[in-house]
């Protein structure tokens, strides 16, 4: 099997030290029990000649291993590793846990790859341990876990919602992974998570999100509010809500931190079966699998960074809750400022977007832009069609735009398409992709940032410092928009002595 990265001894090391960092990023298995725990596990390190390390709990289960009970391993935050890969396995894997197989079965995800079904199976069981139908169920398994534990919901709902097809069949999983029946995993849950899911709203699902410290929340909800569209979107200081379009049909969801540095999901769901595409996404929205020790470390490397990861440790890059949203945002967001572009977009949405309850909207279908955004959008006519263009070819299928996409083969899709340039695929690609490896020269406010920060302020000499922060130049990006000076107020008339000018914003400070 194909293990990227640390080898067995530093492995072990982690298990043995107890270390929280790695938990969510290997599991491992013990042949003298017969369980898999995470890398944090408070249970008697193993020893060596005992100890199987596998990528994913899928990969344990297949080799005959059941979830620890005390360590809960599927509890952990996802791995970062499936963001920082860019190869099929990675691929693959953010696709599953948006719920591809679900939706269209193994074939769909093969087909979406680029490969056949059985080409897929072998190469996700050479890389990762176990094939596609295992990775589903062990995602499915982690889903029911969380329901079994975070809510009061009827067996039956849990199953469904996790994406099973029967109860039968959700039984038999969970009493595989697990040791335990639903009903004994759902008994065994802290008193703290009975009391919270005895107090829910009706209708709504509400969870818990684990991630990683440090954590930047105040740098992603202040990002949310910069651009939340009313109707669509709702930010506050430690709250973002927002509607969206899933497979069922309508969803709401609400992230909130409470004071204990606790995230909390609550959903509302027009089908339960959307809800493990509606977690992944809310995630990846957030940024919730990132490995910020790992990020800070490198950065903090270099001197001129240094100052600006202490100030913000734990900074994340903010994904998309829909690429082909995620693309029109972007382009609308070509150069003009994040109030200018959130005024755009929220005009599309209230003309364009689809009522739902007494005050809420969808972002508008690719369809109704590609009919009617020319009514709508303002500015140059070219710019217009290329926002139009770009609909229609998302709506008719001939752009494909998809968090499974290869990075490199995105790009050059998107670059082929009229009006967008280096800076929209790029970005998008850091959006939609989760890749942690963009930077964007040419952006305005990144340039902004790195004059502040001492680095070079020009496009080519600053593109080529930021290489030596490879693998994270996405974050070296969030780091510079966060260090960009205060701007003064669009259309500021300033004197002189010779004449009279009108000082005017930078075109762009890190778009939509």
């Amino acid at each position: 099997m194909n293990f990227p990265g640390m080898t067995f001894d530093e492995r072990y090391r982690a298990i043995d030290a107890r270390d929280v960092r790695f938990d969510g990023q290997f599991v491992t298995a013990v042949r003298s029990t017969g369980i898999y725990c995470r890398p944090s596990c408070p249970a008697r390190t193993p020893k060596p000649e005992n100890v199987t390390f596998f990528p994913t709990s899928a990969a344990a289960h297949e080799a005959g291993y059941r979830a620890c009970k005390r360590c809960l391993p599927e509890a952990a935050p996802g791995s970062p590793e499936w963001n920082l890969r860019g190869d099929v396995a990675a691929r693959a894997m953010r696709l599953i846990a948006d719920g591809v197989v679900e939706r269209e079965g193994v074939p769909g995800l093969a087909a979406r790859l680029g490969y056949s079904t059985r080409h897929l199976t072998r190469l996700l069981a050479t890389e990762l341990g176990a094939g596609p139908l295992a990775l589903a169920r062990a995602h499915r398994a982690h889903t029911a876990r969380m329901l079994l534990v975070g809510t009061d919901l009827p067996i039956a709902d849990v199953a469904f919602s996790a994406g099973f097809a029967s109860v039968r069949q959700f039984n038999d999983t969970v009493r595989e992974v697990f040791g335990l029946a639903p009903g004994e995993l759902r008994a065994k849950r802290h008193g703290r998570d009975a009391a919270e899911a005895a107090g829910a709203v009706p209708g709504v699902i509400e969870l818990l999100l684990p991630y990683r410290k440090p954590f930047d929340a105040d740098g992603l909800f202040a990002w949310m509010r910069a651009r939340a569209l009313p109707g669509v979107e709702e930010a506050g200081e430690r709250s973002f809500s927002r509607h969206l379009r899933l497979t069922g049909g309508p969803a709401w969801f609400e992230l909130r931190l409470d004071d204990a540095g606790r995230l909390h999901l609550r959903a509302r769901l027009a089908q339960l079966g959307d809800l493990a595409p509606l977690v992944a996404r809310a995630r990846r929205l957030f940024d919730l699998d990132a490995d910020p020790q790992a990020v800070d470390a490198a950065l903090s490397g270099h001197v001129p960074l240094a100052p600006l990861v202490v100030r913000t440790p734990g900074i994340r890059v903010p994904g998309a809750a829909d690429p082909h949203e995620m693309l029109i945002r972007a382009m609308v967001g070509q150069q003009i400022t994040v109030a200018a572009a959130r005024t755009a977009l929220t005009l599309l949405a209230q003309e364009l977007g689809e009522r739902v309850g007494e005050d809420g909207v969808l972002f508008p279908t690719m369809a109704a832009i590609a009919e009617r955004g020319s009514e709508v959008l303002r500015g140059p006519a070219a710019r217009i069609r290329a926002i139009t263009g770009a609909a229609a070819a998302l709506a008719d299928g001939s752009l494909r735009l998809t968090l499974g996409d290869d990075g490199e083969a995105q790009r050059a899709a998107l670059l082929a398409m009229p009006g967008i340039g280096p800076w929209t695929a790029d970005y998008v690609r850091m959006r939609v992709l989760s890749d942690p490896d963009v930077f964007l020269p040419g952006d305005v406010a990144a340039r902004a940032g790195a004059a502040a920060a001492r680095l070079p302020a020009d496009a080519a000499p600053l593109d080529g410092w930021a290489a030596r922060t490879a693998p994270w130049r996405s974050y070296l990006t969030a780091h510079l928009w966060r260090a960009a000076p205060a701007r003064r107020p669009a259309g500021k008339t300033t004197k002189t002595s010779h004449t009279t000018k009108t000082t005017k914003t930078p075109l762009k400070e890190g778009a939509q």
